[in-house]
């Protein structure tokens, strides 16, 4: 059987290399191609130590090692910990891609084609698509992660009744009262008993329509353990989803929350 070690080094130069931009793009690092290159080279060289008699535990030894090294020249050292974590999650997320691959064409394709030089068909088919699938989950755990900053922990004390919500804070929200211009946040129709008898009318206007929202001031409000003053609790008389939200923040209490 031929084994056409370049070929292989350069493969594996290019699976360090997503592993590496994937870690960069997820953790917003800053960081420049020629470091990615010569990180990614440095873990391609990992290869040649197949060819070194090594007892198992060895080989495991060198390959953190190597990978300790691609980590601080590609990074640097700060926020170490983190960055190799994550390395070592998107490894294992792409290993598990290649192996699911692997496995879906070979039970498909009984015959394995092969280039002229050797080179599978199959194995082209996972180089294609791996980086693909990873690239797409990156991307979903990048909006999920940046997503999950918005959400926070509301309590919100009305008739000496504690009500513990899920908050959204959303940058469209922008609903103030007229009058002493409080935000207001909105809440669902079923979530809140609003006694309606101290609520205030506050106009609000959308793309869709325009109206007028009844408002109460609490008695008080508790965000992620920060008491919020000078807030008006809305309550949407029509159903809103928004994920796992039960209200809807307004963006004036950004800076307060940060």
């Amino acid at each position: 059987m031929k084994i056409y070690l370049d070929l292989v080094f350069l493969i594996n130069v290019f699976f360090d290399f997503i592993l590496l931009f994937g870690v960069k793009y997820l953790l917003k690092k800053r960081t420049k191609l020629h470091r990615l290159i010569i990180g990614s080279l440095i873990g391609g060289s990992s290869i040649f130590f197949l060819f070194i008699p090594l007892n198992s535990f060895s080989l495991f030894i060198l390959k953190i090692i190597i990978s300790i090294v691609m980590i601080l020249v590609t990074f640097g050292s700060k926020n170490f910990l983190k960055t190799y974590v994550y390395f070592y999650v998107i490894s294992i997320f792409l290993g598990g891609i290649m192996y699911f691959l692997n496995n879906t064409f070979s039970y498909k394709n009984k015959g394995i084609v092969f280039f002229s030089n050797g080179f599978s068909i199959n194995f082209l088919v996972m180089i294609i698509i791996s980086p693909i699938i990873l690239y797409l989950y990156i991307k979903d755990k990048k909006n999920y992660e940046e997503n999950k900053k918005n959400y926070y922990q509301v309590d919100i004390y009305i008739n000496q009744k504690k009500y513990c919500l899920t908050g959204y804070l959303d940058t469209g929200n922008t609903l103030t009262d007229p009058y002493k211009k409080r935000p207001v946040i909105i809440v669902k129709n079923d979530d809140i008993a609003f006694p309606y008898e101290k609520s205030i009318l506050v106009p609000f206007q959308t793309i869709a329509n325009n109206g007028l929202i009844k408002c109460i001031k609490p008695d008080k409000i508790v965000i992620e353990n920060k008491e919020i003053s000078n807030c008006l609790i809305g309550k949407s008389e029509t159903e809103f989803k928004l994920n796992d939200s039960d209200c809807i923040l307004p963006n004036k209490l950004k800076e307060e929350l940060m």
